[in-house]
């Protein structure tokens, strides 16, 4: 279905108002994919916080134009999914799994603010931690002293207690 003027201007405003405060953006040839699996697709990508859509190149070009990706716009060529994601990580995640399970999707490349991206360099970032799984581990970190330091001092009192045990059961076998 084709889009009139109008509609064709609220799809730009609504994608250049995403890349705005998005840190990341993921391009992927779907060329041979059904229905059924885009539907999949897009269901993991909105469960992830990604936005995907499927745009003309065209429109996607306008979009970019004025934000920090517009060198993308050279990458945009063939049927493109466009996955757009707040978090640096999670677009290229999902696509990048998603592709894994369906040699029908392809990563073309990527871009976060100011730097694209070939397909390898999203795949690497599609294996890094994401932001939350970082802040879990550094807080793991955080906490080990801590918790060692309450461990061990918990253990002084129940060294004395063991011990006034042992002195207790020593006494009652000798006495009887």
């Amino acid at each position: 279905m084709s889009l009139n003027l109008e509609g064709k201007k609220e799809v730009v405003a609504e994608v250049s108002a995403r890349l705005a405060n998005a840190k990341a953006v993921v391009l992927a040839e779907y060329r041979g994919l059904r229905v059924e699996a885009i539907t999949v697709l897009r269901a993991r990508a909105r469960s992830n916080g990604v936005y995907l859509r499927v745009l003309k190149n065209t429109l996607a070009r306008r979009a970019v134009q004025g934000t920090p990706f517009e060198k993308l716009s050279d990458q945009m060529v063939g049927p493109l999914a466009y996955g757009i994601s707040d978090d640096p990580v999670a677009a290229a995640k999902v696509l990048h799994a998603y592709a894994k399970g369906n040699d029908k999707l392809v990563i073309k490349g990527g871009a976060m603010p100011n730097y694209v991206m070939t397909a390898k360099e999203v795949g690497n970032l599609a294996t890094m931690p994401s932001r939350e799984e970082l802040l879990a581990k550094l807080l793991g970190t955080m906490q080990a002293p801590m918790a060692k330091l309450a461990r061990t001092l918990n253990e002084v009192p129940g060294r004395f207690v063991r011990t006034l045990a042992a002195v207790r059961d020593a006494k009652e076998k000798t006495a009887a």
